[in-house]
């Protein structure tokens, strides 16, 4: 059986492969980006910025637009709810660098809501459809649309919602294959995921609960023309290579633990190196879990090591720790 790891042309790109990192707030920063695509990501996706904050030229806002050539191919995720400011932020994000603007239909995070934007505005797929039109006229590279298949269980829009997109000039739609209620747990729908694939003929990016060989070829198999992997990629960047080995026939070598901790080391030192010592090791904070487990005495470990200020202090922890 062919492995359906292959380049994927989305309009006038053409990315590497068809194994994709997601979009994820807090996460999917340049240092991590990098090391995605060093472990076989074909396109790392960053973490979504405001399109009205870019607006007011917010300057955190305009920092999360930085790119450089390490972090590419790169597909910038905006979120915002009105046409001019959709279409300026994608604007700033080319500028940027980016291969592709995706816009964000599917955060079900209620401060986003609140503001009209991510997976409310499902509730108005022809609004959703004017920006995405507002996005493709302000641009050359491709714009795509990240949605879900429905905001509640059983109501499906994923289809009618991509349709509507692809109608309007979008190059690819992601589509996360569980409804907005159930945030990130639960099996995909992979039934809605198979209607959005039938529905148009610009290529489907499948999403949700992928995590190995298996859960990638269930998406393929339902027609995806890519697969899209988050917090499976937490902690093992070469997710996207093992998955890719695994589709191939072959048996990934698993990530030990000592490896583990020092690719960590070296993404804080890269955080560090970015944002500085105080914001570099705050944010490297937030995956701890995912990185410093199956080993003897980790959540020990994690508590000592959330508590920790310096580089120093945290280089004397990992330097400690027995595996």
């Amino acid at each position: 059986m062919t492995s359906p790891v292959r380049p994927l042309a989305v309009g006038s790109f053409t990315a590497p492969n068809n194994l994709w990192l997601a979009p994820m707030a807090g996460v999917t920063d340049g240092p991590f980006r990098a090391l995605c695509l060093r472990g076989g990501a074909g396109v790392a996706c960053a973490e979504m910025v405001s399109a009205h904050a870019l607006h007011y030229a917010n300057p955190r806002s305009l920092r999360m637009l930085r790119v450089d050539e390490r972090e590419k191919p790169v597909s910038m995720q905006i979120f915002g709810s009105d046409e001019q400011t959709i279409a300026e932020a994608a604007r700033a994000a080319e500028e940027r660098g980016a291969d592709i603007v995706d816009i964000n239909a599917g955060c079900p995070v209620k401060k986003i809501n609140k503001a009209g934007a991510g997976c409310v505005l499902m509730k108005d797929p022809v609004h959703l459809g004017h920006l995405v039109a507002a996005a493709v006229k302000a641009v050359k590279v491709p714009v795509t649309l990240k949605t879900r298949i429905a905001l509640k269980r059983g109501v499906i829009l994923g289809d009618e919602i991509a349709h509507i997109a692809e109608s309007e000039g979008a190059s690819a739609v992601v589509i996360h294959g569980r409804a907005a209620e159930d945030m990130h747990s639960g099996e995909p729908n992979l039934d809605a995921v198979a209607k959005v694939c039938a529905r148009v003929k610009i290529p489907v990016i499948g999403n949700g609960g992928i995590c190995n060989g298996k859960t990638a070829q269930a998406f393929f198999d339902v027609g995806c023309a890519g697969v899209m992997i988050g917090r499976a990629a937490v902690g093992n960047p070469f997710i996207f290579r093992d998955i890719a080995q695994e589709l191939a026939g072959q048996v990934p070598a698993p990530l030990d633990n000592r490896r583990r901790v020092e690719i960590y080391l070296a993404l804080i030192e890269e955080n560090i190196a970015r944002y500085g010592e105080k914001i570099g090791v705050g944010r490297s904070k937030k995956t701890a879990g995912y990185w410093l487990r199956d080993f003897p005495n980790a959540a020990e470990v994690r508590g000592r090591f959330v508590r920790l200020e310096t580089l120093a202090d945290i280089r004397a922890l990992f330097a400690s720790i027995t595996f």
